[in-house]
């Protein structure tokens, strides 16, 4: 068993060893050319950061769908000698439905005939109301099928307010899009100027 070292018999340090010690204690700086192959890469891992976050936040924005829509334009329409009534199936989405108006003429309440009024109305259902889509897209086909050369016309305009929640108007445009066999009706939208 090794016994400790007293204190009276520790040897003494002079000045100069105790003042090599202190100096071979301290941490040294190394000037920049002996750094001695030490790779400093809290640099490249920042550049990876960002490169991978821009990675992130565009992938989202890539596999979002995307609806063609026309704006509408500042352009007078172009005369025309046609005599023949063409569909020009409009929409004009309200807080309680839909306005149609087809072949010049606004379509009254169910769709069956001409006159004032919503065309397709809220729908009750357990007691909520909500937007028809079924019954839109029903009348649209409806007058689609009124007429031989109205049959081969896809575009229709879509109005609505501003207070109209984006959704219900992508919505709107899904019901007349295609209808319930999955047919396309109108696949092209121009979106009107609210008045």
């Amino acid at each position: 068993m090794v016994e400790p070292i007293r204190e009276h018999e520790r040897e003494q340090l002079n000045a100069l060893q105790r003042a090599k010690v202190r100096r071979l204690s301290q941490p040294k700086e190394l000037n920049p050319d002996e750094e001695g192959g030490e790779l400093n890469i809290v640099p490249f891992l920042d550049i990876i950061t960002n490169v991978l976050m821009f990675v992130l936040a565009t992938v989202t924005v890539t596999f979002t769908t995307m609806i063609d829509a026309a704006p509408p334009s500042n352009r007078p329409a172009p005369r025309s000698t046609v005599t023949k009534p063409t569909l020009s199936l409009n929409v004009i989405v309200l807080k309680e439905g839909f306005v149609v108006s087809a072949y010049g003429n606004r379509v009254g309440p169910g769709c069956t005939s001409g006159g004032a009024g919503l065309a397709v109305a809220f729908k009750d259902e357990g007691g909520k109301r909500d937007y028809d889509w079924k019954g839109l897209s029903e009348c649209a086909a409806r007058l689609k099928a009124l007429n031989e050369e109205s049959k081969a016309e896809k575009q229709v305009a879509i109005t609505a307010s501003r207070e109209i929640p984006y959704q219900v108007i992508v919505s709107t445009m899904d019901a007349l899009r295609k209808d319930d066999k999955g047919q396309l009706m109108f696949p092209e939208v121009n979106f009107g100027v609210a008045k």
